[in-house]
């Protein structure tokens, strides 16, 4: 079984390439600020071109996916994709395939 572990900037910049590809723009115009409560679960602020929208955890999901098949020339969705919340490393992810 391997495993990978996506840190919080790495979910970051999958977000910010999904978000380029979906809105036609560069990964660099796209701003994301990562969040977790207890009541919403895992979300995130995506801001292009002054404005804003909320993503929630199967956002990120996909954007996960987004990038094991595009920048890690992975099949997307042979692995499963689980998002954490670590005390010392923030939001993280890991994608493990069997």
């Amino acid at each position: 079984m391997e495993t990978i572990k996506f840190a919080e900037q790495d979910i970051i910049n999958a977000i910010c390439f999904h978000i380029a590809s979906k809105k036609q723009v560069e990964p660099q115009q796209v701003l994301v600020e990562l969040m977790w409560d207890e009541d919403h679960g895992f979300s995130a602020e995506v801001t292009v071109h002054e404005r804003t929208q909320i993503l929630v955890e199967a956002n990120f999901l996909e954007a996960i996916r987004y990038w094991l098949q595009t920048q890690l020339n992975r099949d997307p969705y042979a692995a499963a994709v689980e998002l954490q919340l670590d005390d010392e490393e923030g939001i993280i992810a890991f994608a493990k395939y069997q």
